[in-house]
């Protein structure tokens, strides 16, 4: 699977219900033996919890310049678990069943050792509208 921004999130960014700038965008690092994407998921739970192998916190130093959405890089700590092969940003909400899903990024390839992962992000940021 490629990266996709999903349907609901472009919904959402176009009737004003998700700021980039200003709502609290997290990461979650997942196993896709255990989630494929879907253009139909909108919100977290539609990501099964046992594929989320960790989460990270608030993404900081946002910035939405020329059309492009980055961030700081983020780091996920202590990882055990699953291997991760793709990574999913979501708008927190504090329930799963309202936290809006954004972006699926494919091409991720690690297995945690109990370590911290860093999740650095393309020189040319996160993704592009």
């Amino acid at each position: 699977m490629a990266s996709a921004l999903y349907p609901s999130f472009k919904q959402a960014l176009l009737g004003g219900d998700i700021d980039l700038a200003a709502d609290d965008i997290r990461a979650v690092i997942v196993d896709t033996a255990d989630y494929t994407y879907s253009a139909a998921h909108d919100f977290l739970d539609d990501v099964a919890a046992g594929a989320r192998v960790a989460a990270s916190s608030a993404l900081g130093s946002k910035t939405i310049t020329g059309g492009v959405f980055d961030a700081a890089d983020v780091t996920f700590s202590a990882v055990t678990g699953d291997s991760v092969e793709a990574i999913v940003l979501y708008k927190h909400t504090g329930s799963d069943a309202t936290a809006s899903l954004i972006a699926y990024i494919d091409g991720v390839s690690v297995t945690p050792n109990g370590g911290d992962l860093t999740a650095s992000w393309h020189a040319s940021g996160i993704f592009a509208l």
